[in-house]
Parts: C-alpha cells; sequence; structure tokens
C-alpha cells in the first residue's frame, strides 16, 4: 500500500484529474464532485462497476484496469492508500512530475475553506454522515457532502450544493481526518483499530484528542463509548457536547424500543423530543443522537432536528435487504470489526424475530484477523446462530500464513456454530442447506462479500430445505 504523503502541495488549480481507483464508493463521489466543478475528469479501476458506468454517463473517461496510457493528459493525480507502488499509472505520474495526491488532499482542495463538519470514529460514521446530510436537506439546506457509502434515499454518496456548509465522513483509519479544517468535529466512538498505521492504543486515541481540539467550533462526542470517554479527558476544546445513554450526557437517549424500527427519546437542554426511526437498531438510536447533537450546534431546534432525521433510510450495505427465497430473507452490511458485528446481529435479531439468523462472515485484511480473531468469535458465536466462514479479504495486504478464516472458526468454543468453507459456491450450497423458512442471512465484511448473495439466494431457490 501507499501511505498518504499529506506534506506533498496540494495545487491552486486543477484542470484535468486522474483518479487510480475511480470505482471504489469514496474516489467515485470525489470524482463526481469534480465533474460538477467543471475539472475534466479520467480514472481507472481494477473491475467495471455501477460506479464507472454512472461516472462514464456523466462525462469521466474510465478505463477497467490499470495502463500507464489511462493518464492521458492529466495534470493532478488522485489515488487512495490501496494501491501499490507499482502500479503504471502512478509511476508515471511520478515520472511526468505531476502533482500525485492522496484522496483526502483531494477532498481538502474541493473544501476549500467551506465551514465543515467532520464525522469520524472507528464505527457507525457513514451512517452519521448520511443521518446529517438527509437532516438538512430535509430542514431546507443545501450542504456539499462526501460520505463513505452511498444514501439510499439519495442514490449517491457525494454532492454539490449551494451553501457554505460541508459535510464529511473523515477517515481516521491513516491518520487523514487530522488535514481538515473541521469546525464541527462528531466522534461517534474510539474503539481501537488500524493498528497497522498508528502502532499502538494510544497513538489511536491522541489522533482523535487532536482531531477534536482542533475543531473551531464544537465538538460532539460519545458518552457511552470507552475510547470516546478516554479521549474526552485528553479534550481542552471549550465547546463539547456530550450525547448517549449516560446519565450525565448534554443529550440524552432513553426510553428505547427496538420492537421493529428504533424508536427513543431524546433530551437537550431541557426539551424532549420523541424519535422513530426507519432503520433498525440500538446503535442507530445512538447514530441518530450525534447527528442531532451536531444540527443543534448548527442552530436547530430540537423537534425540527429530530424530526429531520427521523427521514433518514439508511445507506447502502448496512442492513440492506436483497431478496428473500423459500422464507428466507439475505441481507448485507458493511461491518468488519467486531464491534460493528454485534451491532449489525443485534440490530438484525430484532428483525428476525422467532427466526435464526446465518452469518456469513467474509474477515477483512490480514492484520485485523490476526489481531481479533478470538473477539471475531467470540461476536459470532454469542450473537448469531450459525456462521459460515469465508476466507479473508486481503485489500491492500499481503497475505500472512496461518491468517485465514480458518483461524476465525477454530476460535469458536463450540465446532458446531460454524462451518468454515473457502469456496464460494459451496458455501452458498452449505448456507441453503442450512436455512430454514424463517430465518435471515446476513452476510459480513466491507470487501466483496456482498458479490455472494446472488449465489446464495439461486442456491435457496434450488436447494431443497432440510
Amino acid at each position: 500500500m501507499i501511505r498518504p504523503d499529506l506534506t506533498l502541495p496540494i495545487p491552486d488549480h486543477i484542470t484535468a484529474a486522474h483518479f487510480i481507483g475511480i470505482g471504489g464508493s469514496g474516489m467515485s463521489g470525489l470524482a463526481r464532485m469534480f465533474l460538477d466543478a467543471g475539472i475534466r475528469v479520467s480514472g481507472s479501476d481494477r473491475a467495471d462497476s455501477d460506479n464507472l458506468r454512472a461516472l462514464a454517463a456523466l462525462g469521466a473517461d474510465v478505463h477497467v484496469g490499470h495502463d500507464a496510457a489511462n493518464l492521458g493528459d492529466a495534470d493532478t493525480v488522485v489515488h487512495t492508500g490501496a494501491i501499490w507502488p507499482e502500479n503504471p499509472e502512478f509511476l508515471l505520474a511520478k515520472e511526468r512530475g505531476l502533482h500525485v495526491i492522496h484522496r483526502s488532499q483531494a477532498l481538502h482542495w474541493l473544501i476549500g475553506g467551506r465551514r465543515l463538519v467532520s464525522v469520524a470514529g472507528a464505527h457507525g460514521k457513514t451512517t452519521s454522515t448520511g443521518m446529517i446530510v438527509t437532516a438538512l436537506l430535509e430542514l431546507g439546506a443545501e450542504p456539499n457532502f462526501v460520505n463513505g457509502g452511498v444514501i439510499e434515499q439519495l442514490g449517491v454518496s457525494s454532492s454539490s450544493g449551494q451553501d457554505e456548509l460541508f459535510v464529511i465522513e473523515a477517515d481516521e483509519s491513516d491518520g487523514t481526518f487530522l488535514l481538515y479544517d473541521t469546525s464541527v468535529a462528531l466522534i461517534t466512538n474510539v474503539d481501537p483499530d488500524h493498528l497497522d498505521h498508528y502502532g499502538s492504543d494510544e497513538a489511536f486515541h491522541d489522533a482523535f484528542v487532536t482531531f477534536a481540539n482542533e475543531a473551531s467550533e464544537a465538538v460532539v462526542i460519545s458518552s457511552d463509548d470507552a475510547g470516546a470517554l478516554r479521549v474526552r479527558a485528553g479534550i481542552t476544546h471549550s465547546n463539547v457536547i456530550s450525547f448517549g445513554l449516560a446519565e450525565d450526557a448534554d443529550l440524552r437517549i432513553t426510553e428505547i424500543r427496538t420492537d421493529g424500527a428504533v424508536a427513543a427519546t431524546l433530551t437537550f437542554r431541557g426539551e424532549s423530543a420523541r424519535l422513530r426511526l426507519a432503520v433498525p437498531g440500538v446503535h442507530n438510536a445512538i447514530n441518530a443522537a450525534g447527528a442531532v447533537a451536531v444540527l443543534g450546534t448548527l442552530g436547530y431546534a430540537l423537534a425540527d432536528a429530530v424530526r429531520a432525521v427521523e427521514g433518514f433510510a439508511g445507506t447502502v450495505r448496512r442492513l440492506e435487504l436483497h431478496g428473500a427465497e423459500r422464507g428466507v430473507s439475505v441481507y448485507d452490511d458493511y461491518s468488519h470489526h467486531p464491534t460493528e458485528v454485534r451491532a449489525a446481529l443485534e440490530a438484525m435479531r430484532t428483525i428476525s424475530g422467532s427466526g435464526r439468523i446465518i452469518a456469513i462472515q467474509q474477515p477483512h485484511t490480514y492484520s485485523r484477523t490476526q489481531h481479533m480473531f478470538q473477539e471475531f468469535a467470540d461476536v459470532l458465536e454469542n450473537f448469531a446462530d450459525h456462521t459460515v466462514m469465508l476466507d479473508v479479504y486481503g485489500a491492500r495486504e499481503d497475505p500472512v500464513p496461518g491468517v485465514t478464516g480458518e483461524l476465525v472458526s477454530g476460535a469458536f468454543a463450540d465446532p458446531q456454530h460454524v462451518h468454515y468453507v473457502a469456496d464460494w459456491q459451496q458455501a452458498a450450497d452449505y448456507t441453503a442447506t442450512v436455512a430454514r423458512d424463517g430465518d435471515v442471512v446476513i452476510t459480513l465484511g466491507c470487501g466483496n462479500v456482498y458479490q455472494i448473495i446472488p449465489q446464495v439466494l439461486e442456491a435457496l431457490r434450488t436447494t431443497a430445505e432440510n
């Protein structure tokens, strides 16, 4: 992988930008906004996708596969940390002396000094960003935004607005969230992750302290998460607003109901309002509370903010229903950390009712799997009824000997609760033989695990129920 060099200069003017890895949810959103700004856009990705086709329809010159010839006459090249240093487009850009910038620097260029809401945290930031954006639109604002996932009712992950306000999902994984000139910082939680970049839990927490203290207007932070509480102790900012279930939270959540879509009462500065979301799970009530607190810092009344957040319909790859066959519903979720997996499975339990939950888990990255295999096993064994374990999605990492899906499955206390199978078709067929009427299947992971869903649905159609 290529670590971002944030010391490299960001150009004042960009005429033609080339995106290496343009098909990703974040990169495609950036490319769309560059097009909105009147900049010529080209880009490449290793596989065709809906994002590539959508960008082509908007006028971008897109290519499937990486080749030096794709660079064309671009004056600026935007890349992610996921590409290899040997990428031919990256090498040619360096050889030509072009501006070669990380995607976070491209986003910094787009923001251009506007009033910025930055949403950071180990979990929940895509949903929280989506909630803030959709609420602002419902309240009549026209914000600019870049989210890490597609917002369901908008059908896009980014858009250019007419207001000075800019809302972003700020990525802590590589420290680039410290690049932005944030006005309002939202910290959803601080569960140590990405230690391949930070090296220690302490460094990870310190980065969030810096992120909070550098916000020019306000910091909104969880009152419940242990990591957030540790960060809170180091924050010296004069305007900190906490949200959550704790009795001393500035914006407190009470009276939660989870029988179906989640509902709760939010109390802030002596006023209360009842929240009823269209999405399930206690974690989404907490995400909504953080979003409402941010809206409060932007000047919106509690009742108006709650009403606006209620319209949020979800983001793609977050508890997303893909279909049903033979009485078995098949969902997908982006969860790739034990805390996220637990939240997704707890929310799924409110949907499944008396049916069982069958999880299809694809561990993400060798380093995370090696570090957290026991935590994954514990969560899956306790919160799913049965788990089908796939192999690791390495993403930017090289394989590590002995680190496979079997490392996780082997850590289950009861091997009857898990089945490790590397072959996807065999995994789909096995899932279909296990599932029965009323069960739910959920794929879990931020790699390409969702692509197994058509195979699962087909197997359900053609495989007799046990």
